[in-house]
């Protein structure tokens, strides 16, 4: 077991990251594989060795920039879904890419369901739509109020997050249906939902530097809650600066949660106690993307800018990386109420 005055050890650079803005990261469930995808219309994967060292293993492309990627449950495909409007699936065995998704605005997110060969893919054509890889057409599709802007799946659980602050969750078993609707908690724009691990509920973080947890069954309610992060100054100042809530990650292992952000700040909490377990130094740059590995052992974090103040936020000297933060037992694991 590691003692709790370990001191931290150092993060490691990926090696070769993507040459522009860094969208989404994802480390499969089978093996040490790890996914990035990036505006410069790139999907690029890596092999992470055990001294945390990288190999870049292979590389494909979008006509546009490629937004989303997660992998299939087995870790022999990645999914991904770019600004081309197109899903592209790539079989590690044999190193190709191919088309089997198509919508009419660009792909924001997608998820594979739990023991079905299906991939669900959300757009800003404000539809949800189920694909069987073993056919060229979705199997069903799903209309929504607004732009699809986040989406997470864990077990029987989908939820998905549009551009007019609505959250809609599905249970798999009627996918085509929500067995609720309800108005985001928090006020400002979502940027990303999260399921828990445990199952039961999930994670909202927006553009005001907010976490939500909410849980699907109302009556679960008295368990929801919201907080402040992601702040520079005392988070309940007036003046304080508020930043977005690019990533929310939680840990395959014991079920606590990290926000990455874009102040450049990571923090690990533990939901249930409702504790912040750990802050991290802050980072160079925006965090836009974040993931733990499968053990939970490594976590995953995107440097690159995030857009969140336009144009005039950009700055030409900001290196798009991809670190890797060895994650301690206990700086993660749950604490008990204080």
């Amino acid at each position: 077991m590691m003692l709790g005055n370990q001191p931290q050890p150092k993060d490691i650079e990926v090696t070769a990251p993507p040459t522009d803005g860094i969208s989404d990261l994802a480390f499969s469930k089978t093996s040490d594989l790890l996914a990035a995808t990036s505006w410069n219309n790139e999907v690029r994967i890596w092999e992470i060795m055990g001294d945390g060292s990288s190999t870049a293993k292979a590389m494909y492309n979008h006509d546009a920039p490629a937004l989303c990627c997660q992998w299939s449950p087995d870790g022999g495909k990645l999914a991904s879904g770019g600004a081309d409007n197109a899903g592209k699936l790539f079989d590690v065995t044999t190193g190709q890419a191919t088309q089997f998704a198509k919508h009419d605005a660009p792909i924001k997110s997608l998820r594979w369901i739990d023991g079905a060969n299906i991939v669900a893919t959300g757009s800003w054509d404000k539809t949800i739509k189920y694909w069987d890889l073993r056919g060229p057409s979705p199997v069903s599709s799903v209309a929504l109020n607004d732009r699809l802007y986040s989406m997470d799946a864990h077990g029987p659980l989908l939820v998905a997050a549009t551009a007019d602050r609505n959250i809609s969750m599905f249970d798999m078993s009627n996918p085509t249906v929500p067995f609720r609707t309800m108005d985001s908690p928090l006020k400002l724009q979502t940027r990303v939902v999260s399921c828990f691990t445990t199952g039961g509920g999930f994670a909202v973080g927006s553009i005001e530097g907010r976490v939500a947890i909410q849980y699907t069954d109302i009556k679960d309610n008295q368990g929801n809650f919201s907080f402040k992060c992601h702040r520079e100054g005392a988070p309940a100042a007036r003046d304080s600066t508020v930043f977005a809530v690019n990533a929310i990650s939680f840990h395959p292992v014991f079920g606590t949660f990290a926000t990455a952000g874009s102040d450049g700040g990571i923090t690990f909490w533990d939901k249930d106690s409702k504790q912040k377990l750990k802050v991290f130094t802050k980072k160079a740059g925006p965090i836009p993307a974040a993931t733990f590995n499968r053990t939970g052992t490594i976590y995953a974090y995107a440097v690159s800018y995030d857009w969140s103040k336009g144009h005039s936020g950009a700055s030409p000297d900001l290196k798009n990386s991809i670190m890797l933060c060895p994650v301690l037992e206990s700086d993660i694991k749950p604490r008990k109420k204080v």
